[in-house]
């Protein structure tokens, strides 16, 4: 187990570096995406000094620190993960980034809906399991080591094979568990409508570029309002509103490039305006979309 995740490290460390470990891209903050499935987005990245500002987004976010000192701020307080260390930050969590030392940190990073981790922890747990919560930010967790180091020495193509998305999931999932004290007491969800959740889930990935009303969802799920936001919440880790605000940044986000015009993007995103746009992403990725293309094509 050791020397496996010694071996995945390794792997992010000559990605990261150049010859004789001189830092890649000459310093320059950059990021890239290296593969996706559904629910899943894998990213690495290098940044020195600040890198991003404080922002929520609804999945989860599961890294690897490989250099360096990976600083941020989350839950109330400030926290430090170094070279082999893991990260778990949960959904609809504010944080922010910044280097905790001179030279940069280099990570990894695993973005994990958590639609996808639920029914995997079903599979695990039974059908009325709720979403784990590991309540370390920075820890050491092998099983999660492990799975980030697969993933992405597998995984250098823009798509990832189902079937290797759904092993990934299923050991994420258990990773997580193990790293929640209330897994082993079975916690269980309390009064869902699993059905009705459902239904609203898919109603607002299909409508990812507008803006939804609450009627709608009452009349898609059959649930009121509020009882919706209750269970929602619950069950995805975020608000029905959150969830569809997310979809329609992410509709934006995979469209963005240096050229194009950001006040047509955030029209066709439903959102107000290109300073609604802006506001909005920035909350959810901290960084204005501008940055964000500039330094994904980095």
């Amino acid at each position: 187990m050791v020397d496996k995740r010694n071996r995945s490290s390794s792997a992010g460390l000559e990605r990261l570096c150049g010859p004789k470990g001189q830092r890649r891209a000459n310093g320059r903050d950059w990021f890239r995406a290296v593969a996706s499935a559904p629910g899943v987005e894998l990213f690495e990245a290098w940044f020195e000094g600040h890198a991003y500002d404080k922002h929520r987004h609804d999945t989860y976010a599961i890294g690897l620190t490989d250099l360096g000192v990976q600083a941020f701020d989350y839950r109330g307080a400030s926290q430090a993960s170094t070279a082999g260390k893991v990260i778990v930050l949960h959904p609809d969590e504010a944080h922010d980034g910044h280097a905790g030392s001179d030279e940069g940190f280099g990570y990894r990073m695993l973005y994990v809906s958590p639609v996808r981790v639920i029914e995997a922890v079903r599979q695990i747990a039974g059908p009325r399991a709720s979403l784990p919560f590991v309540p370390e930010a920075v820890s050491v967790n092998p099983k999660l080591a492990g799975v980030i180091g697969t993933a992405f020495h597998d995984g250098f193509q823009p798509r990832l094979e189902p079937l290797a998305a759904d092993s990934m999931i299923f050991e994420l999932a258990e990773g997580l568990r193990q790293g929640d004290p209330k897994s082993v007491s079975g916690t269980s969800c309390r009064n869902f409508d699993l059905a009705a959740l459902e239904k609203a889930r898919q109603f607002l990935d299909a409508e990812h570029h507008r803006v939804v009303a609450s009627a709608e969802l009452e009349m898609v799920s059959g649930l009121t309002r509020y009882d919706l936001a209750r269970q929602f919440r619950s069950a995805f880790g975020t608000s029905p509103y959150r969830y569809s605000l997310a979809r329609r940044l992410d509709y934006a986000r995979c469209r963005l490039s240096p050229q194009g015009s950001l006040a047509e993007l955030a029209l066709e995103a439903g959102f107000a305006d290109q300073a609604h746009f802006t506001r909005m992403f920035k909350s959810a990725f901290g960084l204005t979309p501008s940055r964000y293309a500039k330094l994904y094509a980095a």
